[in-house]
């Protein structure tokens, strides 16, 4: 069992982990503890606001609304890095849960599917909101990641805990999705690697993947019986150095990779073959196709998700290319979403 933390003691904790604290208004006072119970705390928990903009969603967060009063959470993870501080005490940030998870919690040890909504976890776990609308195409710049990986390993060094008291509201209530765009999994690494050193020493950037979500947004005409690479169009999220608008080349080695490229083709008869492939390219040149997916024309636009993942090797690119063989104009729109680690 574990007391809360002063809000000095929070501060202090936040500071020593490195993080950029903004005190936000009367932030020490504002609470829910009038409604229930504030601890024993057990752990941290991770949200997304479905929010833009700093000002608007710390105020969100302090506030809250007509149907849920704030304070939100305790604190506000801003896209920059700078972490608000906006409640000290019960927050309105995870709801009911599952006991099940709660018990892997306190034990530290792996969670269990969330199926229950019967365990309140205001009255228990820390919780961030980060920024972000949570579309799965809103970045996450590094520096907002890592600042979160920071505040949860300053309120687990704090109170003792590793990085299993680390959790995300999709593991704790049925139903949840945030946060999204990360995985929880590759977040408790973080955690773990920070707790790993002294305070404001360590990195947290080991297992954290870049996030590349691309698309073709406008038809792109193909000709018949040529492996034609998609050109992008669009850029959602990207890092530089990784896609240059308008071009094909998306990714560069040494990585490891893993995703899906969302494929619509038009004009296809129905029946009529339609291939897709992920061929790397070194200096201009394609070296190593990979194996094809194949669509059939349906009646209509044809659809199809073609899964991609591998290890692309130092100084190849990746490229993917499609194929048709009508002799009738046939056009292709795609969303291409890719997890990628850097090796």
């Amino acid at each position: 069992m574990a007391t809360p933390l002063s809000a000095a003691r929070q501060l202090a904790a936040l500071k020593a982990e490195g993080c950029k604290v903004v005190e936000y208004k009367s932030w020490r006072s504002n609470n829910r503890n009038h409604k229930g119970s504030w601890g024993p705390v057990h752990g941290v928990m991770i949200h997304h606001t479905v929010t833009s903009g700093t000002d608007s969603s710390v105020a969100l967060c302090y506030n809250g609304h007509s149907s849920l009063p704030g304070p939100l959470c305790h604190t506000v993870g801003a896209k920059d890095g700078t972490l608000y501080m906006v409640g000290n005490g019960r927050a309105n940030h995870a709801g009911l849960g599952d006991d099940d998870v709660l018990r892997a919690v306190i034990a530290e040890r792996s969670l269990p599917a969330d199926n229950e909504a019967n365990t309140d976890g205001n009255r228990h776990f820390y919780g961030i909101e980060l920024i972000n609308l949570g579309n799965g195409r809103d970045p996450w710049p590094a520096a907002q990641v890592d600042a979160a990986a920071r505040w949860a390993a300053a309120l687990c060094r704090a109170h003792g805990w590793n990085e299993r008291s680390v959790i995300g509201h999709l593991e704790w209530q049925p139903g949840k999705i945030d946060p999204r765009g990360f995985t929880m999994s590759s977040f408790r690494t973080r955690v773990k690697n920070l707790l790993a050193n002294p305070p404001g020493t360590g990195s947290s950037e080991d297992d954290m993947p870049q996030y590349i979500n691309l698309g073709r947004t406008a038809g792109m005409q193909l000709s018949p019986d040529v492996w034609d690479a998609i050109e992008w169009d669009t850029e959602w999220t990207d890092q530089p150095g990784d896609h240059a608008t308008g071009g094909s080349q998306f990714l560069h080695g040494p990585a490891l990779y893993t995703g899906e490229i969302d494929i619509r083709v038009s004009g296809l008869p129905v029946g009529e073959q339609f291939q897709v492939r992920l061929s790397e390219v070194n200096d201009g040149e394609y070296t190593t196709n990979h194996p094809i997916g194949e669509l059939i024309g349906t009646a209509g636009d044809t659809f199809a998700k073609i899964p991609i993942t591998g290890r692309l090797p130092s100084g190849r690119g990746a490229r993917i290319r499609v194929k048709h063989w009508h002799s009738e104009p046939v056009t292709v729109t795609g969303v291409l979403k890719v997890l990628v680690w850097a090796t």
